[in-house]
């Protein structure tokens, strides 16, 4: 009988998860391998009392029928679990200080709204438009094996803030455009226009929450996995990668324990994995250097809000609220001037919310100097610090809401040394390494490693987010697969 593959993938957050589930489904000898108590990374959730957070999953886009995640979650079996579309006339309002403006669903729909705010840039509005509707009807380009790859590449090559100033003239409309901007690191030196467009483009096609958290697709993944002959084991940290004849062989497990295998796949920060590889003779120090030298994105300050029962109304959308001053592409996370409130969505036959979460940028030098202290003693001090962001990222908000105030009943709070704590988020990063349009060779990494057999995954790569992370596993698979079997298993064969 013909021995099975085998592959460790290290980390069970969402792109480890899909990995395994993709190569349990293609006959191979799976061990997913996840250093905390609990999996799924950022679809963690926790419970305080009633109200279940999500620890970083909140909302995703293209998830309609045709629709590029809705294609990917197919075949991950996750269209089963229980999605709460958002209003499809607004699923992001934002707001900048007394003025509001509503993002609705599809591409002219979209464009109606947004020209009737702004007639006078009706044209360059239209090529907006058009130009994000092209990136995502072309997005699993990615798995040709034409050249149809060079398009996305000549937009990680491009700036996204040139592009929105060449396209748009009006300043505010601009600001607009960008004011959903928490779902990425909007740096105007760095950010490319394929991550702005894309993003943007996944979340006017259709918009979903999901009721119950995160961690359902987490657990799904999991069922998957281990129903195909997969094996996923939490608190088995991976301390060391074994490299044998140019090759990774194995891997030790909480320094104790050893496991081979044909392939590994680690959907950690990349900094980490090479970390891991002791000794090597093809991982040259110039490559350690290289990643070891590339930075992290900003991460989060959120308020977990436990609200009191029957006082907020639930609202089927998320609300961007922006000082009228904030500079949207110059973010300065030491100042409260963006806030994203997220509302999770209550039980079918209630109207009002049980929690919200209220989530604002933060930089990993305002909590750097507690990083050695442990968790959940860092001193008054830290304390302090936490209740006063969440002070202003209420006294923000509450000018759209005044009625949330009394409504809080409790409140529970994360920074980015939390991401790291729990999640293992290098510098608690909210969207991994930052991509640079000045360098997309250097900044965007492939599944590859020197190793031939040790391949990355996860939101470093290319795209961060659910959609991003989920695509870059299909990559990640296809350097084991091939990309052919990926365009069948996808049924994307013209």
């Amino acid at each position: 009988m013909m021995k099975r593959e085998s592959v460790i993938v290290i980390g069970a957050g969402l792109g480890g998860l899909e990995c395994g589930y993709i190569l349990a489904k293609n006959g191979m000898k799976v061990t997913v391998l996840e250093h905390e108590a609990q999996v799924g990374g950022c679809l963690q959730t926790f419970r305080r009392g009633a109200a279940l957070f999500d620890t970083g999953f909140h909302y995703v886009g293209a998830l309609d029928e045709g629709e590029s995640l809705h294609t990917l979650f197919s075949y991950f079996d996750l269209m089963g679990l229980p999605w709460k579309k958002l209003d499809e006339d607004c699923f992001d309002e934002v707001v900048i200080g007394e003025d509001t403006f509503a993002f609705a669903n599809k591409h002219q729909r979209f464009y109606e709204r947004m020209a009737a705010r702004f007639p006078k840039e009706r044209d360059g509005l239209k090529t907006y438009v058009e130009f994000l509707k092209e990136v995502g009807d072309r997005i699993f380009s990615a798995f040709s094996n034409d050249g149809s790859k060079q398009y996305t590449y000549s937009l990680l090559s491009r700036s996204a803030y040139e592009y929105l100033n060449e396209t748009i003239k009006d300043p505010l409309l601009r600001k607009v455009l960008s004011g959903t901007s928490l779902k990425m690191e909007l740096n105007a030196p760095t950010l490319p226009l394929y991550t702005f467009a894309q993003i943007n483009d996944s979340f006017i096609r259709s918009a979903w929450r999901l009721r119950g958290g995160g961690s359902q697709i987490a657990d799904k993944l999991v069922e998957g996995i281990c129903a195909m002959g997969g094996e996923v084991r939490t608190r088995a940290a991976v301390t060391y990668i074994k490299e044998e004849n140019g090759k990774a062989v194995g891997v030790s497990i909480n320094e104790e324990d050893y496991l081979e295998a044909d392939w590994i796949v680690s959907s950690v920060h990349p900094a980490h994995t090479v970390s891991m590889v002791k000794d090597s003779k093809i991982l040259r120090n110039i490559y350690r250097h290289r990643i070891a030298s590339l930075d992290n994105t900003f991460g989060m300050f959120t308020a977990n809000i436990r609200l009191k029962p029957g006082l907020l109304p639930y609202v089927n959308r998320n609300i961007y609220v922006h000082r009228t001053d904030a500079d949207l592409w110059n973010v300065q996370p030491v100042k409260t001037e963006s806030v994203l409130v997220n509302y999770s969505v209550p039980e079918p036959y209630s109207s009002t919310a049980v929690n919200i979460d209220l989530l604002s940028p933060m930089s990993w030098a305002e909590v750097k100097k507690w990083v050695d202290f442990p968790v959940g003693r860092r001193g008054e001090d830290y304390v302090a610090f936490k209740q006063e962001k969440t002070e202003e990222c209420i006294r923000l908000v509450e000018h759209r809401l005044p009625e949330l105030r009394g409504a809080v009943e409790r409140i529970f709070t994360s920074t980015p040394l939390s991401y790291q704590s729990y999640i293992s988020s290098a510098e608690g990063s909210a969207f991994g390494i930052r991509k640079d349009y000045n360098q997309p060779m250097f900044t965007v990494l492939t599944p590859r490693t020197p190793i031939p057999n040790l391949l990355l995954t996860g939101q470093s790569l290319n795209l961060h987010g659910v959609l991003g992370v989920s695509m870059t596993s299909f990559l990640t698979c296809a350097e084991i697969l091939g990309m052919d079997t990926i365009r069948k298993e996808l049924k994307l064969e013209k």
